[in-house]
């Protein structure tokens, strides 16, 4: 998936509920920059909740089990290896898994990589879209989650993915 560069400006922002809590939503006024659980906007920046409206309907969608893929112009910052993770994870299936070293060696390439991987998918800001949630470790078993693993556990539990632990 190729992401947009975000648009200069302040950050625009809403914040709405959904069945894993609260959801800080920011995007630049075209494409989401990032996702965000239980987080609170900074003092600079603008209330725009029409901004969100796809992103929102689509996180509906999602919640309610009729979405399974989104497809939201992203911007999201971070460093070239970075988004060359994020990108990759946009390529798991829903209701699929793949562990960190998986993931590192399919799409990058880089077998020995998986610390570094996991780094870069905990500094994912654009989360549930940016479906982090569904790297695991090796052994199949949960392991962090910047939301929370009852959070990913929730998450996954909702695209039907059964794991241990």
């Amino acid at each position: 998936m190729a992401f947009n560069a975000p648009l200069a400006g302040p950050p625009r922002y809403t914040v709405a509920d959904s069945p894993v809590g609260e959801l800080l939503f920011i995007g630049d006024g075209e494409s989401l920059t990032a996702l965000y659980m239980a987080a609170t906007p900074g003092a600079d920046w603008v209330p725009d909740p029409g901004a969100f409206t796809e992103a929102q309907a689509q996180l509906r969608a999602y919640f309610a089990g009729e979405l399974r893929e989104f497809d939201l112009p992203l911007a999201p910052t971070g460093t070239a290896f970075q988004l060359k993770v994020w990108s990759a994870l946009t390529t798991i299936p829903y209701g699929r898994t793949m562990s960190y070293g998986a993931l590192a060696t399919k799409f990058l390439g880089q077998p020995t990589a998986s610390r570094a991987v996991g780094l870069a998918n905990g500094r994912n800001p654009i989360s549930i879209v940016i479906p982090c949630h569904r790297v695991i470790g090796a052994d199949g078993t949960l392991t962090g989650y910047a939301g929370g693993l009852p959070r990913k556990q929730r998450l996954l539990a909702l695209e039907k993915v059964r794991v241990t632990g």
